[in-house]
């Protein structure tokens, strides 16, 4: 049986006991850990914010893309551009305003595409889903399927789960039913509409990727004519409205609790709207962390984004690990007092075990000025 055995930590100097709360007077802590948030951790009190830079050079820079500002919308999800990617995970964010001419397929690894606008219709093998902005929807690797937009045009964030599968997150003392019930999830129908869609049952071409190319399979009919189906495998929806936050109004809590679908080397989190914490000396913005076993990748779904400046909807924030980051210097003003009662964003999050390479998408719409953005104020104004 796994033990967590009953050791003292340490503390030297000026320093607070209890992480993320009562911090020394006039300092800023800064988390430095192993795996993630989950391994042993130190946390040091800096007198000046730690991501107070002067100037930052060099490829490990924190960057930023406005993904909205992409280019013309593909009928192809494998025409999308890609944005980010290594071996466990590729990143791409696809525009749509007319329904899919061919079905797709997925011979890499589950789909997860998270719809940033729109609204529309999934049909696929096992049914029918509509959708709308806020869904997450999951596909199972070697499903069929197409999207056909009824509120053109449609963005999604896709995330691939190369070579392997998502899962949902164990949620220990919580119990299964903290943060979403599992309930919430909502399988395919084989109802009315996709019935209809049936009946269009002229040659059928599916675009099929395996190792990042493409194959097509045409059919004369269309091979969406299941009748029936059983099983616990299947496409899945959730919307990010349904997710209930973890929170401690006494303790700022990291960004895993936030888990929302595991993969084997990268997890997906959902920052939703949540009441900030109240404790007198509790943190109330992100904490600044070294984040070294992990690359962190933020898409700004919807909102005020409230630990970051000048970062709109659409966009995606990129931290490689290997620095610090945490909130910009905007935010830290409300480090310990907030002028709301809670937050009013949504954000998606994937934190990669393994390095990511940032992809032609990205590169085409980036802002070579994030760097700057924490910045300290007499090196800004120099």
């Amino acid at each position: 049986m796994a033990r967590k055995w009953i050791t003292p930590s340490r503390v030297e100097g000026k320093a607070s006991r209890q992480a993320h709360a009562d911090m020394p007077a006039g300092t800023y802590e800064r988390e430095m850990s192993k795996e993630g948030f989950f391994g042993p951790a130190a946390f040091l009190h800096h007198k000046r914010p730690p991501t107070g830079w002067s100037r930052f050079e060099g490829p490990l820079r924190p960057r930023a893309f406005n993904l909205a500002a992409l280019g013309e919308p593909s009928a192809s999800p494998w025409s999308a551009p890609r944005v980010l990617h290594n071996n466990a995970c590729d990143i791409r964010f696809w525009k749509l305003d007319a329904p899919m001419p061919a079905l797709a397929r997925n011979g890499d690894g589950d789909q997860l595409l998270f719809i940033h606008e729109g609204e529309g219709d999934l049909y696929c093998d096992f049914g029918h889903l509509a959708f709308e902005a806020g869904d997450y929807i999951m596909l199972p690797r070697g499903t069929m399927w197409r999207l056909a937009p009824s509120a053109p045009p449609i963005s999604a964030l896709m995330i691939e789960a190369t070579n392997t599968h998502y899962t949902l997150p164990d949620k220990g003392l919580l119990g299964p039913h903290a943060i979403f019930d599992p309930a919430m999830l909502d399988a395919p129908e084989i109802n009315d509409a996709f019935k209809a869609h049936q009946a269009d049952d002229g040659e059928t071409r599916v675009d099929i990727k395996k190792r990042g190319e493409v194959s097509v399979a045409t059919y004369p009919y269309n091979p969406l004519d299941v009748v029936g189906w059983h099983g616990e495998l299947s496409p899945v929806r959730l919307n990010v409205r349904h997710i209930r936050p973890l929170m401690s109004h006494r303790y700022h809590v990291p960004p895993s609790a936030h888990t929302t679908f595991l993969s084997d080397r990268f997890v997906v989190c959902t920052f939703a709207p949540r009441p900030f914490e109240t404790d007198p000396g509790a943190l109330k913005v992100p904490f600044f962390h070294n984040n070294d076993d992990y690359d962190e990748v933020l898409f700004y779904h919807a909102g005020d984004f409230f630990s970051r400046d000048n970062i709109d909807a659409g966009m995606m924030t990129f931290h490689p690990s290997g620095f610090t980051h945490g909130p910009h210097p905007k935010a830290l003003k409300n480090m310990l007092e907030q002028s709301k009662q809670g937050t009013d964003e949504y954000a998606v999050m994937i934190d990669t075990r393994d390095p990511l390479d940032i992809g032609e998408g990205a590169s085409a719409v980036e802002n070579h000025d994030y760097v700057n953005s924490w910045m300290t104020r007499d090196a800004a104004d120099r």
